[in-house]
């Protein structure tokens, strides 16, 4: 006797799975997409977790410090650890501010030599970049001449040329080779125009003496390490030239008074007011000589033939 043949399924329905095979697929496409999240982390995690030590030292330390070279803004980090005791640079290294502000000596002095410039919290810094950094500081001590031991900068003498093209690059007429944006929109100076400029960031009218002249300030234009102007300047750094010309128009500002804030605020909202005002006529005139309906003209014609 023939065996009975299995009835096929009806059109369009296919028979589901084993129960094992489903839990297989499932696992595979939980694998792809933890994959996906992770690449995705990966890509875009901050990037200071993932320089090596040297490049991180290069672009948050190198716009103050130096190995070697000398004292910028802070000081010339050569046998620094000879100087200092280990654990309390680590302390430092993670909360600058808070070992200053608690009496430390060595804090208070670093501070004075500094003219009262606070040195900022390195961006991403732990307790392991930290110790990296001191390892890096220390051998790069023992070279006879370390790689950070700074910038070389022009001694050549300041011109008129080069305030005035350094002047063009704070308020924006020109145009920055790598793309970056003039210094006015965070900025203000004391020859602002007449709305002044941005508020972000601090007027720059006595930044030449408060960073203590030609070399300490080149160096800080080289790399600057505020949260605020490293995301900006990291892909776009400026020029050798451009640093030039900048230096130059700042050291041609030392004798002149901080522009006044409150100028420049008066100045935007009166301008402001006025612009308004202009406007609201503006539109009313335009208002008085739109299209009016018919209507009523209909019915008032209407009406006066009737009671005529």
């Amino acid at each position: 006797m023939a065996a009975p043949m299995r009835a096929n399924p009806p059109c369009g329905l296919t028979q589901k799975p084993p129960c094992n095979a489903r839990i297989a697929i499932l696992r595979r496409q939980v694998l792809l997409v933890a994959l996906c999240f992770s690449a995705a982390f990966v890509f875009f995690a901050p990037r200071s977790f993932g320089q090596d030590t040297p490049d991180y030292f290069k672009l948050n330390c190198t716009n103050c410090h130096t190995i070697g070279g000398g004292r910028l803004t802070g000081p010339d980090l050569k046998d620094v650890t000879k100087r200092q005791g280990r654990e309390w640079l680590l302390k430092f290294l993670m909360n600058p501010k808070a070992v200053i502000d608690s009496g430390d000596s060595y804090g208070k002095k670093i501070l004075e030599e500094s003219r009262g410039i606070y040195m900022p919290t390195p961006p991403g810094i732990t307790k392991g970049r930290a110790e990296k950094l001191l390892d890096l500081i220390e051998a790069e001590s023992l070279l006879e001449k370390s790689r950070f031991k700074g910038m070389k900068i022009s001694t050549a003498p300041f011109t008129d040329v080069d305030r005035a093209k350094g002047r063009d690059i704070f308020l924006g007429p020109f145009r920055l080779k790598a793309g970056g944006t003039a210094c006015i929109s965070c900025h203000s100076m004391f020859d602002s125009p007449a709305l002044g400029g941005g508020r972000l960031g601090p007027d720059l009218t006595k930044i030449f003496e408060r960073l203590q002249g030609r070399k300490p300030l080149s160096a800080w234009l080289q790399a600057p390490g505020t949260e605020t102007m490293q995301p900006i300047f990291k892909n776009h750094p400026l020029a050798e030239d451009e640093i030039h010309a900048l230096v130059a128009y700042f050291e041609s500002t030392t004798a002149e008074r901080p522009a006044d804030s409150s100028g420049g605020r008066v100045a935007f909202l009166l301008s402001g007011l006025i612009a308004a005002v202009v406007g609201i006529f503006f539109l009313d005139n335009i208002w008085k000589r739109r299209f009016h309906s018919v209507r009523r003209a209909l019915v008032e014609a209407n009406t006066s033939r009737g009671q005529s």
